[in-house]
Parts: C-alpha cells; structure tokens; sequence
C-alpha cells in the first residue's frame, strides 16, 4: 500500500509515505486508493482513500492538505490545514508544524519529499517538466531555509515517477528543454520515431538536487508506466484512450 525510504523512516520525527494505488476503495479506473481531489472519481471514495492513508500516520483525514496544481515553481507555507475544496494553486508545500501532511499528487511527475529532521522542517514537491524546470525543487529548498532548515541537513527523496524508457518526447520539447538548459542535453536520448527523443526525468530532478547542494538525496527507482499493479500513469490511461486516471499521493510530516 506504500513505499517508505529508508533516508526518511530512519528519523523518528519524520512521518511519510509513498502511497501506490493498492488498498483503496474506488472503482474501474480509479481502482483503489486514488487520492486525486481533481479526477472524477466518486468524491466520497477519494476522500476514505485519503482517510485511510492518513491511517498510516495516525492523523485524522483532514490533516492531508494538498494544492491545485499547476506545473509552476510556487512554494505555499503550510502553517494549518486547509479544506479540500480550498486548495491554495502551486506545486510546493513546507512546514515546521507537527500533524499537518503535505500531499503531492502525481501520475508521472516526479513526488519529492525533503526533511530537515534536525530542524523541525519539511516540504513536499510536485515535480513535472516544467516545474522542475522553472526551479519548484531550489524554491522549495529555499523556503524550507526560511523556515529554519539548514541545506546541508535537507534529505530528499524522489518517489515513484515516468522512466526514461517511457517516456517519448516530440521535437519541440527537446527544443524548448535544451533552450532553457543546455546542460540538460545528456538527459536525451534517441527516440523511435524522427526527431523525437525519451527524456530522463528522474535522472534530471536528481541532477537539480544534486547541484542545490543539499545533504543527501535519494531516486527510489519506480516507474509509474511500467509498473501498473502498483501505480497511476497518465501517460498510460492517455495511450490507451482512457478519459480520466487515479493520482497517487505522496506524503510526508513532522510528528506530533
């Protein structure tokens, strides 16, 4: 039902938790534990799934707050949490607050958990393209130091997320990529079809970590496209003519 680094289980005042989609309640293609506000699942479904991941940590359902997404580099400090239905827009969560958990929601995109356990701060990011691009992961480094982390002591982890090998881009991404960064060239390589080329997310939101010179980060390996029994892909449900996907959610907070 989850998948836990040990990085971050290692420090008792850190909870977190990377939720597949096993050991939920919803239905077809949401089947089970979708924790997507957003999809158009069975609103009641989502919110026990939500519930039951919160089972986890031992926190009430409501201590999960989540963001509208949108693929930008926006960091929200969390200082309580939110309703569902208020969710503030932006692709980054810290706190120095015990019993409030971050919750990133993805289905390809990269989920980061970061923890400063010595601190007393954490954050959570949602890391696509095009957030990890514009510098989600630095501004949510950043914010963290602002809220009394220090860098050297930021552990973080990158969860279940596309590969390289699933993930075929068009000419005009390989452009835009490359114009923005031309030190991203190494994580292309040949696609199948002209012009095009499989892009290493992972490897590239593992790059950005490495350079924010942060203490230890950690890739765990999934591949959300390949690895169906235990993971959400919008790449998937879009290749197979599907209208909608689960989101996975992945959390992490500071014990009470």
């Amino acid at each position: 039902m989850l998948i836990e680094a040990p990085e971050l289980s290692s420090h008792a005042t850190v909870r977190h938790a990377f939720f597949t989609r096993e050991g939920g309640v919803s239905e077809g293609l949401f089947a089970s534990l979708n924790g997507g506000l957003g999809s158009g699942d069975d609103p009641a479904r989502v919110v026990e799934n939500r519930r039951r991941m919160m089972q986890q940590f031992a926190f009430p359902e409501e201590a999960l707050v989540s963001l509208y997404q949108i693929h930008s580099p926006d960091v929200i400090a969390v200082e309580r949490p939110w309703p569902r239905l208020e969710r503030p827009r932006g692709d980054a969560m810290v706190t120095r607050v015990p019993g409030v958990a971050l919750g990133i929601a993805t289905a390809d995109c990269g989920p980061v958990l970061f923890a400063d356990p010595f601190g007393g701060v954490v954050g959570a990011a949602h890391a696509g393209w095009r957030g990890t691009l514009a510098g989600v992961l630095e501004a949510t480094i950043e914010a963290m130091e602002r809220l009394g982390a220090e860098r050297s002591r930021i552990v973080a982890v990158l969860g279940p997320t596309i590969s390289q090998a699933a993930y075929e881009v068009g000419p005009e991404f390989v452009t835009q990529f490359r114009d923005a960064d031309p030190a991203s060239d190494g994580f292309f390589r040949s696609g199948e079809r002209g012009g095009h080329a499989f892009f290493d997310l992972p490897g590239y939101i593992g790059a950005r970590l490495e350079a924010a010179n942060i203490g230890e980060h950690e890739i765990l390996g999934h591949c959300t496209y390949t690895e169906e029994n235990h993971f959400f892909s919008y790449r998937r449900a879009t290749h197979r003519g599907e209208p909608d996907y689960g989101r996975l959610i992945s959390a992490i907070a500071l014990t009470p």
